[in-house]
């Protein structure tokens, strides 16, 4: 997708899976990168990669839920590369349990990195893009966070969580210049996904109207999308990227 030569985007939890597949359709559009994970060894490989597209990458590693982490990566990520674009909020996890049996401690994890993370990321990147009065910010949420799932209360929380604070940031930042959209992706095929068995595959996808998982490009090509001048009078808006599995 042309506009993003030149830009400067920055990716959270982007060394593996949807972060990975984001970062890589930015650098082959020309954009410069900033990205974090919380593993050394996967982020020097991230660059690596990422760098084969002949843009500017700078790495650091980055505990989302802590304010001081998030406003460095800003502020280094700036230095080395200028100015702030883009921000994509993609780190999550996930301790999937009943609610029975779901530790409080598993549910604050969670809340942490996903919730919390993208409240954090996005206040930081903000000192910047209210200054020079323009920016895009793309949150990740989930199919889930719209319609629910058993056994992921604090992930489905964080999820729908995610879709409020992106409307909320929306009207808050749009007479800064800054918008706010949230992509949902459904079933997504990632190296956890390969591992699962055919007949629990076969019965997830009888549930998705296109029969087939999303592949981690096509959730990319959204993103870019809602962040491009494609969309530029889009804001407060969350796409749904599920194959029809919740219409």
């Amino acid at each position: 997708m042309a506009g993003f030569k030149g830009k400067n985007v920055m990716i959270t939890g982007a060394t593996r899976g949807i972060g990975l597949a984001i970062a890589e359709a930015f650098a082959a559009a020309g954009a410069n990168l900033a990205v974090c994970g919380t593993n050394e060894e996967a982020l020097a490989q991230a660059a690596k990669t990422l760098e084969t597209h002949g843009v500017k990458v700078f790495t650091q590693k980055v505990n989302v839920s802590l304010a001081a982490d998030c406003d460095s990566f800003v502020e280094n990520a700036v230095k080395t590369l200028g100015s702030l674009d883009v921000l994509v909020n993609n780190a999550g996890i996930t301790k999937d349990n009943l609610t029975v049996r779901m530790s409080e401690q598993d549910w604050d994890d969670v809340i942490a990195v996903n919730l919390k993370g993208t409240f954090l990321m996005s206040k930081a990147a903000l000192k910047v893009m209210f200054k020079k009065r323009s920016g895009n910010i793309v949150n990740i949420s989930s199919v889930v966070g719209e319609m629910g799932n058993a056994g992921q209360a604090n992930y489905v929380a964080s999820k729908a969580g995610i879709i409020g604070l992106t409307k909320t940031f929306a009207k808050e930042f749009g007479s800064r210049g800054v918008r706010v959209n949230a992509v949902a992706p459904g079933f997504v095929q990632t190296a956890m996904t390969d591992t699962l068995p055919e007949d629990v595959k076969a019965k997830a996808l009888e549930a998705v109207p296109l029969k087939r998982f999303a592949k981690t490009q096509d959730i990319a090509k959204a993103v870019m999308f809602l962040a491009s001048e494609d969309a530029s009078y889009i804001t407060g808006h969350i796409l749904a990227v599920n194959g029809g599995l919740y219409i």
